[in-house]
């Protein structure tokens, strides 16, 4: 596909090399020439300096023969243009806008699509994340949670612990230790190498492990594999930003919230809004005010400013002065590696990018996808894809999984039948219209995965 890319915000820059991995053509445009200067260095991509929501920054982007336009400007206003100028113009097939404004969203319904502003896709990345966050706060001992099936199925990545029911026993003895439990482990990462288990694999301490199981039910597993904790009541939000808003705003009534918000106006307007939130002005990266709000007797520490080193630095001291579990929102890439390999008391980076990403990803993608989930820093990938066909035109439908030819690396999980939900088996035969939930360890398998799950009027 041809592709514009209006904004080369870390958010631009991680969906352009996501692209350019799938072998999309790439066009981004941003009003900072150094900002591009950067990303042509490390990407194979055309950039063009200009405000994307101007039609000659359009047409020098040879707009009028592109597939998708995709507006991640940080201004609302540049996008929903962008988009409004690509539509009557260009005729551009398929416009994808990120809105952010709260005023905006509010009236979704009324404002986009349809006769009224033409834009195919709205996207709001913060809102993704801080419900990402807000699983994890729900479901401790969860390193990343992803949601298939319309909620029916999740998949949860943890990490095996001395002591758990699990580590050192083989694949073979799940159903022994965890009897009627559907589940299935998809695979597991030992250090940096990816492994598919039979029955007679081990898991081991330290095996970093990405199961399914129906929503409601991965509690127990993550229990098994050494995670018995307290649910977490206490909750420290440092950011009141959109993402640091939100999320207080899903947990207020449920947890014990206080956020921590440096800018004084922004303090009082989320006060207002906030009810049932404990909205304080001041700095969270200072220690004076962190032992003040009781640090030490807080469940989950969540450092989610816009700024990476902050959210680093104050995560690090909330850890050390005694929170249970610290949460930081980094954006960098090369940052969250620095984190996750040193010891550094962080327990969870969370890659704001790879939060957010599928939510783009699944709109682009060939064949019925309906959700796309980037997994270990965009390594790795899971994605739900509805087979469509019969026998005769579909290389999936009527066919038991053990006969598929998947990808090396690809392994499917579980399919979800209309209600039902049913843990991938060699023997279970895909039947049309069957959501099947995909892991890969690597994003170059999706071309085959979407290419096996193509709808042929000539495949015998």
């Amino acid at each position: 596909m041809k592709v514009i890319i209006l904004g080369a915000n870390h958010f631009g820059a991680s969906l352009a090399l996501s692209l350019i991995e799938e072998d999309n053509d790439v066009t981004l445009i941003d009003e900072n020439p150094a900002r591009l200067h950067d990303i042509q260095h490390r990407f194979d991509l055309r950039t063009i300096v200009g405000r994307g929501s101007h039609p000659d920054v359009l047409q020098r982007a040879d707009a009028d023969d592109a597939d998708v336009l995709i507006a991640l400007a940080e201004e609302d206003e540049v996008n929903i243009i962008a988009c409004r100028i690509a539509h009557t113009i260009y005729n551009i097939p398929t416009k994808i806008a990120m809105v952010r404004t709260r005023a905006y969203l509010d009236e979704r319904e009324r404002l986009f699509g349809g006769d009224a502003i033409p834009i195919d896709v709205l996207v709001s990345p913060e809102q993704v994340v801080s419900r990402n966050i807000s699983l994890l706060i729900d479901h401790p001992g969860a390193l990343q949670i992803a949601e298939f099936g319309g909620g029916r199925l999740q998949l949860v990545c943890a990490v095996a612990r001395e002591g758990g029911r699990l580590p050192g026993r083989r694949m073979d003895e799940l159903p022994q230790i965890l009897p009627g439990l559907p589940m299935r482990i998809a695979a597991f990462y030992r250090g940096d190498r990816a492994v598919f288990p039979d029955g007679d694999t081990r898991l081991q301490a330290g095996d970093e492990v990405f199961f399914i199981a129906p929503s409601g039910q991965m509690d127990e597993v993550t229990g098994a594999l050494g995670w018995k904790e307290k649910p977490y009541r206490r909750i420290i939000i440092a950011g009141g930003g959109h993402i640091g808003s939100h999320l207080a705003e899903l947990l207020q009534g449920g947890h014990h919230v206080k956020l921590i918000e440096a800018d004084e106006q922004r303090a009082r307007l989320l006060a207002e809004r906030l009810d049932r939130v404990v909205v304080l002005h001041n700095n969270a990266t200072s220690e004076a005010v962190l032992l003040e709000e009781n640090i030490a007797h807080t469940d989950m520490f969540c450092a989610l400013t816009s700024d990476d080193e902050d959210n680093i630095l104050s995560a690090m001291l909330a850890k050390q002065l005694g929170a249970r579990k610290v949460l930081a929102l980094v954006n960098r890439s090369s940052y969250v590696e620095m984190v996750r390999r040193s010891r550094v008391g962080i327990d969870i980076p969370l890659f704001a990018q790879q939060a957010s990403l599928g939510q783009l990803l699944r709109h682009l993608r060939k064949g019925d996808t309906v959700a796309v989930h980037s997994l270990r820093r965009g390594q790795a990938e899971a994605l739900e894809i509805v087979a469509h066909g019969d026998a005769r035109t579909s290389h999936v439908v009527g066919r038991s999984i053990g006969r598929l030819r998947l990808p090396p690396g690809a392994v499917i999980g579980a399919v979800v039948r209309g209600e039902e939900v049913l843990m991938a088996s060699r023997e279970l035969v895909i039947e049309s219209d069957d959501h099947v939930v995909i892991f890969a360890d690597r994003k170059k398998r999706i071309p085959d995965i979407e290419k096996l799950f193509q709808v042929s009027a000539t495949f015998l």
